[in-house]
């Protein structure tokens, strides 16, 4: 399951970005984009970050992920779409000469973080 390295690497980024003059902060929301076919099930990546995230600043935080669909471009027609089906081919004019314009996304979108003492 690499969903716990990706877990991993999501907390070693969010805590590098608490601010050193931040004390008592924590994260409270990481919100991530993950596209269709990033093969990353968004199911296991919640799971596997919670378990990491145990007695880290990121303790209790939420993971928001947004999905991303497969959209494709055509190179022929230019027509863009978005896939449903396992099917690379041009619902417009047939061609297979298509571009992936987004689905393969991993992102962090942004991290939130509060000071628990003010």
């Amino acid at each position: 399951m690499h969903e716990m390295g990706i877990a991993l690497e999501i907390i070693k980024i969010a805590t590098a970005s608490i601010p050193e003059d931040a004390h008592d902060a924590r994260v409270r929301r990481i919100n991530l984009m993950v596209g269709k076919l990033s093969a990353v099930v968004p199911d296991s990546l919640r799971f596997c970050f919670d378990i990491a995230a145990k007695d880290t600043p990121l303790a209790g935080a939420d993971l928001v992920i947004e999905e991303v669909p497969v959209q494709i471009r055509c190179q022929a027609c230019h027509a863009v779409w978005t896939v449903m089906q396992p099917v690379f081919q041009c619902q417009k004019c047939g061609s297979s000469t298509v571009t992936i314009i987004s689905g393969r996304e991993l992102d962090i979108r942004s991290i939130e973080i509060e000071e628990t003492n003010a």
